[in-house]
């Protein structure tokens, strides 16, 4: 266990970590793509309610 432990270690030392500025721009993606599905599929529910509804 202790020899992965430190395999694990040594292996997160080679890990290229993003800047500042990237993660930024990489969280403002994930959000906006995030927002836009949930209101995607509002949209959808919404549809299929009132498609239900109508029958």
């Amino acid at each position: 266990m202790f020899k992965f432990l430190k395999d694990v270690s040594r292996e997160m030392k080679k890990v290229s970590w993003p800047k500042g500025k990237e993660l930024t721009n990489y969280t403002i993606i994930v959000v906006t793509t995030v927002v836009l599905m949930s209101i995607f599929f509002m949209i959808i529910d919404q549809l299929i309610t009132l498609g239900l509804n109508l029958l």
